[in-house]
């Protein structure tokens, strides 16, 4: 059986790429930098935040970027412009609880940027067993390592658990973890192409899609063809 199902954040729980291009490029400014193309965003997309900056913007204090960061994420949290879950993925969420099934996050955001996300008054509240970042993992993605906490505290044996993710390092970490891996395609940023050196037992066009993929891997042969999309 699956047990628990881990699901990423970015690009995958909810669409934030854009945003954050658009969030990062105002800390940007504020502190008197050029704006990043968003080329070189899409490029680096998937890193943590404050590993990827030096290379959106060469010569960064990453320091004063994380201050003036951590100003503008409230800003764009409080005006409804980041982070939103749409209701259909919640509901999928609630469908994978409803299953018997365990669901938690993982991602590579520090624990600022996941503040807002645990609050007991989040639309998440009492939807997630358990939520892994920065702030409390050794080891962060494309690291298999970063899987090490989660598996440890919850005793399940890494076929018991499921990652779902939009990028080649998240099917890089969940494979090296001996995880199964569903690369979700919803944010037009990723093709199939881009996951060839990986194992992806499921493609998904939209999140809610997990429900059945979810169900069908468990019920398939593990010799069977992938599922796709």
């Amino acid at each position: 059986m699956i047990r628990a199902v881990v699901i990423d954040v970015d690009d995958t729980l909810c669409l934030t790429e854009a945003v954050c291009f658009e969030l990062e490029n105002e800390v940007l400014a504020r502190i008197g930098r050029e704006p990043m193309s968003r080329a070189v965003h899409v490029a680096t997309w998937g890193l943590p935040l404050l590993e990827a900056m030096p290379r959106r913007s060469p010569g960064l204090d990453v320091a004063a970027f994380a201050t003036v960061h951590r100003v503008v994420l409230r800003e764009y949290v409080a005006a409804g412009r980041l982070d939103v879950v749409a209701q259909e993925n919640l509901e999928a969420l609630d469908e994978l609880a409803a299953a018997g099934r365990s669901v938690m996050v993982l991602t590579s955001r520090t624990e600022a940027e996941m503040e807002h996300l645990l609050a007991p008054d989040h639309v998440l509240a009492g939807r997630l067993a358990a939520a892994y970042h920065a702030g409390n993992m050794r080891f962060s993605k494309p690291d298999a390592r970063a899987f090490d906490g989660l598996l440890a505290d919850t005793g399940l044996r890494p076929s018991e658990c499921l990652y779902v993710g939009d990028s080649p390092g998240d099917a890089h970490a969940a494979n090296g973890a001996g995880l199964r891996f569903i690369a979700c395609m919803q944010s037009g940023l990723r093709k199939r192409a881009d996951f060839d050196a990986h194992r992806v037992d499921a493609f998904i066009a939209t999140f809610p899609e997990t429900v059945d993929a979810v169900a069908r891997l468990e019920a398939a042969d593990p010799e069977l063809p992938e599922l796709g999309l």
